[in-house]
């Protein structure tokens, strides 16, 4: 059970308050009273209804009060839990925003453009799997935990852009996080899908550690490294301000991204048009589907009704009372 509204039950002090004041007034005499000579003759007289339940008006008064302030607070609880059973795949995909990726070599718009389109096409395939994304630059960001909710992939990939983070390759740091969301879940059914164009060159822990910690745990990580091999879409200032020719990974990047996927267990591809990419991602289907247990809350069930109707009833039955011998005087 959750409360939507939980600061409405600051009222209850009121209701609260009345009640210790009423205990303490009648702990005590009043302050004016007319005395009588003696009424030890009155010892054995029967004691009235009035007398026996002059307590119950307030009562009512007091726990309708309470029952109206916590029907405001809106309590409620989950309602359709289900627990799915669904034989899924977990993908976690890394896809690199660093400034090289602004390369155009990749027909129409640059090369984050393309991926993110075809990371789209691949996302509206997987029906039934559990997809999670890690971008990353300098720094790793989860821009979404593994979900099967495609429509919330679609938003996160829209909102994908160069200069998000500081610049720079820290595939190291991508890995990891990738591995913090698939740690806990089988393990042949897990893959990390690796998207970049160039080597790591910062954060911790180092692209092998990443691996050996993926080969640990049995979860493969395919390496895609993206470049074109026609170099005549390229910026001549791009080129001359990053100091390395993007039109390609160099053989070293490629050694680095071969090492990465054959030490967990995975491939390493090379994509160097938008079809390549479509062509590499489809290949992830053989992976072994195991049975992944889901727990989804759709919406929540208000209860207060169940309260708000027993208190306006307690405070109809203290008014009806107080047209009756039961009410108090001033």
């Amino acid at each position: 059970m959750r409360l939507a509204d939980p600061g409405f039950l600051l009222l209850l002090l009121v209701p609260a308050a009345r009640a210790w004041w009423l205990w303490r007034r009648r702990r005590k005499p009043p302050a004016e009273r007319i005395g009588f000579p003696g009424l030890a003759f009155l010892g054995g007289a029967p004691t009235s209804i009035h007398t026996r339940w002059q307590w119950l008006p307030q009562t009512l008064r007091l726990t309708g009060l309470a029952l109206l302030i916590t029907a405001l607070a809106r309590p409620q609880v989950p309602h359709e839990v289900r627990r799915i059973n669904s034989k899924a795949r977990n993908i976690m995909v890394a896809l690199d925003i660093s400034s090289s990726m602004k390369a155009g070599d990749f027909k129409p718009g640059n090369r984050l453009m393309v991926a993110r389109q075809v990371l789209a096409d691949f996302v509206t395939e997987r029906d039934g799997d559990l997809l999670g994304l890690v971008i990353f630059a300098g720094r790793a960001f989860l821009q979404a935990p593994l979900t099967p909710d495609a429509a919330l992939l679609h938003r996160m990939l829209g909102r994908i852009d160069i200069g998000l983070l500081p610049d720079g390759t820290a595939i190291g740091t991508a890995l990891a996080l990738c591995l913090s969301q698939l740690k806990d879940l089988p393990p042949k059914a897990s893959v990390i899908v690796l998207i970049t164009d160039g080597a790591n060159n910062t954060g911790q822990p180092t692209p092998f550690v990443a691996a050996e910690a993926a080969r640990a745990l049995g979860v493969r990580i395919h390496t895609i490294g993206v470049s074109a091999a026609d170099t005549s879409g390229i910026d001549r200032r791009f080129i001359w301000r990053e100091g390395r020719t993007p039109d390609r990974l160099t053989n070293t990047d490629e050694a680095v991204l071969k090492r990465i996927a054959s030490r967990s267990g995975g491939e390493y591809f090379r994509a160097t048009d938008p079809d390549a990419l479509k062509n590499i991602l489809s290949k992830i289907d053989p992976i072994e589907r195991r049975s992944v247990e889901i727990s989804e809350t759709r919406d929540y069930r208000e209860m207060y009704p169940w309260l708000l109707l027993p208190g306006l009833l307690l405070l109809v039955a203290e008014t009806l009372l107080g047209l009756t011998p039961m009410r108090s005087l001033p």
